[in-house]
């Protein structure tokens, strides 16, 4: 189990701290509520590892995809879905075996489609404002 505090002022060192704690897991499940900061964290996690541009959040796209320095990274957002099986339907299984760097949000909402090794997060917001990203296991 790992645990780090963030804050939007070290957040890009937090994400570089955490891909380094995590090493060799490549997909990643951030559960948290509205609010909780899954966004702003995966998008500093991508700038961590060399996405170009500006990342943001595919709500209504369902998965974002950028180039990394080394490999490709695949930004899911499962708010939207009304049922599991919609997941399938963007090739997610495909994503998950590419290799690259898989960060889901709202995983809750398909379960069934995440692969078994995948490492869950957990963020939360603390009293002072800033955020503890938990990871549990994987």
């Amino acid at each position: 189990m790992i645990s780090i505090e963030v804050s939007l002022e070290n957040i890009d060192d937090a994400a570089v701290d955490f891909l380094q704690k995590t090493e060799g897991c490549r997909h990643f499940a951030f559960y948290g509520s509205m609010g909780a900061g899954k966004t702003t964290f995966i998008k500093a996690l991508c700038k961590a590892l060399g996405a170009p541009g500006v990342v943001t959040s595919p709500t209504f796209a369902l998965v974002n995809e950028y180039g990394g320095r080394a490999e490709m990274i695949y930004h899911f957002d499962f708010y939207r879905i009304n049922k599991p099986e919609e997941v399938f339907d963007i090739g997610c299984e495909e994503y998950f075996t590419s290799g690259g760097y898989c960060f889901v949000e709202w995983p809750e909402k398909a379960e069934i489609a995440l692969p078994k090794d995948i490492c869950k997060v957990y963020i939360k917001e603390l009293e002072n404002g800033n955020r503890e990203v938990l990871r549990i296991h994987g």
